[in-house]
């Protein structure tokens, strides 16, 4: 896990190369200044990966229950 700050996009789904993108960023340096933008970065960096694996668990417990109800089809019964 790297220390210093997080490659993540902290603007919901703007693409890397975007003027508005790059508008945002060069705002947040002149407001936020290193250890702050870093902490930023890092923070919504948790938020990205504290969704996934939200998203990952609601999957993973509806896989469980359509096991356990026999819903699927493709689960070979003795």
């Amino acid at each position: 896990m790297p220390s210093e700050s997080v490659h993540a996009r902290p603007y919901a789904q703007l693409p890397a190369h975007t003027p508005v993108a790059g508008a945002l960023r060069a705002v947040e340096s002149f407001l936020l200044r290193g250890g702050q933008q870093t902490a930023r970065r890092n923070a919504w960096a948790s938020v990205v990966a504290d969704r996934q694996r939200a998203k990952d668990r609601r999957e993973a417990e509806h896989e469980m229950a359509a096991l356990l109800t026999g819903v699927r089809g493709d689960v070979v019964r003795d």
